[in-house]
């Protein structure tokens, strides 16, 4: 099986209010927002972009990846649809109409489609969506769905001190991960993170946040899988939203590293949110 080459390139929430949830994001993260033909509103700026949708507070209506061309998209649709799983038009406002939707073992809907725009240019600070994760009753068939199906690859586990999986950080490319997938006691939407690149960049995010009236919830930090400095600051909605810098490249012939639940695992650097 071939493996999956993809990007996070954006993220479609629900929520209570969702124009007051996009307000906040153009102010916090810097991009601006228009209203969509859904009821939905669209948030875009420098190598981020965000979709909010009337809903339920803290779950995810879908996600979507960006594949490097035409051809691997086509290529990803026809694998995926001779593993026998069903695919649907897409259900985002942006990517073409070669784009395309399934659904994975815990329900979550997946865009995929491919946009080679360069969106670097935009003004702000940088911090590319890059990754988030969600909790998970049945982390087997989740992890089975997207390695063995899609093609992801795990670049680390988390364990129990009973040698139970806890967590699992897996990539699709370089980058040591776009999805993490913890257990937890229900299927749900656990953050989402925004890669700013080198700490210095850290540094500038939390003086602009502070600049505007938003306290960090956690951090800095440094989490032990990937490697990366981080903070954490919380939406409207209670929603984690993590700005992180130097996360760890690896190589496809890096093996799968294996880490202990506990809190020097979350953050080498002091205290952590252990995921019950």
């Amino acid at each position: 099986m071939s493996l999956l080459t993809a990007q996070l390139d954006h993220l479609a929430v629900n929520s209570p209010n969702p124009e007051s949830i996009a307000a906040f994001y153009c102010k916090a993260m810097q991009m601006r927002v228009a209203q969509g033909k859904e009821e939905e509103y669209i948030c875009e700026g420098r190598e981020r972009r965000m979709v909010f949708y009337p809903g339920d507070a803290k779950t995810l209506r879908y996600f979507a990846w960006n594949v490097p061309s035409a051809e691997a998209l086509e290529e990803l649709k026809k694998r995926v649809e001779a593993a026998g799983i069903q695919t649907r038009p897409s259900i985002s406002p942006f990517f073409n109409d070669n784009a395309f939707t399934i659904t994975d073992p815990d329900g979550h809907h997946l865009v995929i489609g491919h946009d080679g725009s360069n969106r670097t240019q935009d003004a702000g600070l940088p911090a590319r969506l890059q990754h988030f994760a969600f909790g998970t009753t049945h982390i087997q068939p989740m992890l089975d769905f997207y390695e063995k199906t899609l093609g992801m690859r795990i670049s680390d586990n988390v364990y129990a001190d009973d040698g139970s999986l806890r967590s699992s950080f897996l990539r699709a490319g370089n980058e040591h991960h776009i999805l993490a997938i913890f257990v937890a006691g229900q299927n749900a939407f656990d953050h989402h993170c925004y890669e700013a690149g080198e700490w210095n960049l850290i540094r500038d995010w939390a003086d602009f946040l502070s600049e505007q009236d938003i306290l960090l919830d956690w951090g800095p930090g440094r989490h032990g899988p990937g490697k990366n400095l981080f903070f954490m600051i919380r939406d409207p909605d209670t929603n984690w939203l993590e700005i992180s810098a130097e996360l760890e490249l690896v190589t496809e012939d890096r093996p799968t590293g294996s880490w202990q639940h506990r809190e020097k695992t979350l953050n080498s650097w002091g205290k952590a949110y252990l995921r019950s």
